[in-house]
């Protein structure tokens, strides 16, 4: 009674209960000498409707990471049992998040010839870009589990030749720093000085900013680095050093991955 075999109403379900339950009441053992065969093919009959193989494709096709999380989810139900099945998608699915935050997005910026804002470098092979100015966005909430990440691809950036005279993060989508953050930030900031390149921020949030005075970094972080826009940076950079966008060249720092 489903809608496999025509049925048009809620009210087939609340049929087959009633079915179900009075033959387990008044026949119990009708179905004592059914061939095991047959079972099974009720069994996987009933499991296979629950399964949306279309769906499954779907994600095969657009994100392989949940098809690669279902297909666990099913295994583990499969060989373990309900329970301990959706223990082990809930816990792969958390690493995967925590996967995702650890080795976030990340694009060195560019101008695009006629088109508004700052734009991938990696998506754009058009982009311009000012000589000596490095526009680099990390795409999540700086903590303990990708402050390194950042601090390498910071220290890859700065390792350019020529070295780069100021790194100016693009920090909208930072929507976090937590303290091992904030001391790598600290650390990281005297050696880029040491080598001559300024450690520069453009469009904070407020409530981050706030947490970073409360850490006491601002001060030892240049309080003139950080900037409300990076229309604002990039302009206070022009005037600093009457650098201005060149037409693209090929040579575009790249992020590590």
């Amino acid at each position: 009674m489903t809608a496999e075999n025509g049925a048009k109403s809620q009210v087939t379900g609340l049929v087959g209960a009633a079915a179900i339950l009075l033959l387990l009441l008044f026949a119990p053992g009708l179905l004592r000498d059914l061939p095991q065969p047959a079972l099974a093919a009720v069994v996987i009959a009933a499991s296979m409707s629950l399964a949306d193989l279309p769906g499954v494709r779907r994600l095969r096709r657009q994100r392989r990471s949940d098809f690669l999380l279902s297909l666990a989810a099913f295994l583990g139900v499969a060989f373990f049992g309900v329970l301990p099945g959706i223990a082990i998608a809930v816990g792969l699915s958390i690493a995967n998040v925590f996967r995702r935050a650890w080795r976030p997005h990340q694009a060195v910026l560019g101008r695009v010839e006629g088109v508004a804002g700052y734009h991938d470098s990696q998506f754009t092979t058009t982009t311009h870009h000012m000589p000596g100015l490095v526009i680099y966005r990390f795409d999540a909430p700086l903590f303990f589990a990708n402050a390194r990440t950042f601090r390498d691809q910071i220290r890859h950036l700065a390792r350019q030749q020529p070295p780069p005279t100021w790194i100016l993060v693009a920090a909208e989508p930072i929507t976090d720093v937590d303290t091992t953050a904030a001391d790598m930030l600290l650390d990281l900031d005297e050696e880029l000085n040491a080598a001559g390149t300024s450690l520069v921020f453009a469009e904070l949030k407020e409530t981050v900013r706030a947490k970073l005075e409360r850490y006491e970094l601002i001060g030892p972080l240049n309080p003139i680095h950080f900037y409300p826009t990076l229309d604002e940076a990039v302009e206070a950079y022009r005037e600093q050093t009457g650098a201005d966008w060149t037409p693209p060249t090929g040579t575009v720092p790249e992020v590590q991955v």
